[in-house]
């Protein structure tokens, strides 16, 4: 019996290696391989042609990404970007999804047009707001010029003092549907009975949200806050188009800084050392945040799995 039992788990156990090296070998030529060609490339100075990089240079390119007065202005640039998305737009989204949570006429119409930008590609917001942001014949100068305000008018995506924010108006048009839709889901998860005894034992409006609606959205509020800052480090593809990471760097991020030295200067060792950075700062935060912040969310996850075995 238990020789059956042992030749039973082995064929189990060989089943599940059978389904899962498909997946794992996609994933190690897809994901480990290229991450273990960059770190291999960012210990060389080299130019992307002739073979396999020969001049070795150790930790060179990292002790250049130090002193790199652009790839630390990408940190801070990015560190603004998320400050305003977590501070900005992720309040805007969620008080939206409250007020779209009411029994208002044309609801779903509403819900449609406000995550209908999330659906358009990346490239194709940044092209539509390189008109509206146009300096001569952009919506937003002829808006302000029609409303009497054209001393406010500016050339928004070649101005140092004005394109980073209006980079992330791009960004928040671009992404708060989607998060209005998460705290829309969340908050439909919240039980009614919750809501209707808090207000019977006297609540108002502020304190059913405050002590009610905010900490069951809990969760979701924090999965949009790591999906926005993660998004907000990795952001390359609305910023090449829009501006190309300029004026004077203005605009510029990590991804966009790796593009540039990578493709535009064949320094692909130091377009390598930075994609390494990015990586690190990525997986640092990813675990930090799961440790710290999502902790909570996470084992009560795995307790529930557990409860329903």
């Amino acid at each position: 019996m238990d020789g059956s039992l042992r030749r039973r788990r082995r064929l189990d156990k060989l089943t599940v290696a059978l389904f899962l090296a498909p997946a794992l070998a996609i994933f190690a030529v897809l994901v480990v391989g290229p991450i273990a060609l960059a770190i291999y490339t960012s210990l060389f100075k080299w130019n992307g042609f002739g073979g396999l990089p020969e001049n070795f240079v150790g930790l060179d390119n990292f002790r250049r990404l130090i002193e790199d007065d652009i790839f630390i202005g990408d940190l801070k640039r990015g560190l603004i970007l998320v400050l305003l998305s977590v501070f900005v737009q992720l309040p805007v989204a969620l008080g939206l999804a409250l007020l779209l949570n009411q029994p208002l006429r044309g609801r779903a119409f509403y819900r449609l047009v406000f995550f209908a930008p999330y659906v358009l590609s990346e490239v194709i917001t940044a092209v539509l707001f390189t008109m509206v942001f146009s300096p001569n014949q952009g919506l937003t100068n002829q808006l302000m010029s029609a409303i009497g305000l054209e001393g406010l008018q500016q050339e928004w995506l070649a101005d140092t003092s004005t394109v980073l924010y209006a980079l992330f108006f791009v960004i928040s048009w671009k992404y708060f549907g989607l998060h209005m839709i998460l705290y829309l889901a969340g908050r439909q998860g919240i039980p009614k009975e919750l809501t209707e005894a808090a207000v019977t034992d006297g609540a108002g409006s502020w304190q059913v949200f405050r002590h009610v609606t905010l900490p069951l959205l809990g969760p979701t509020i924090r999965i949009s806050i790591f999906l926005s800052i993660i998004g907000a480090i990795q952001l390359f593809d609305m910023v090449w188009v829009l501006t190309g990471g300029g004026p004077i760097h203005a605009s510029e991020t990590m991804a966009v800084t790796m593009f540039q030295y990578g493709f535009r200067r064949s320094e692909v060792g130091y377009a390598s050392a930075i994609s390494v950075a990015m990586f690190l700062i990525s997986l640092v935060f990813a675990l930090l945040y799961q440790r710290f912040v999502m902790r909570r969310d996470i084992e009560g996850a795995i307790t529930t799995m557990r409860e329903k075995r």
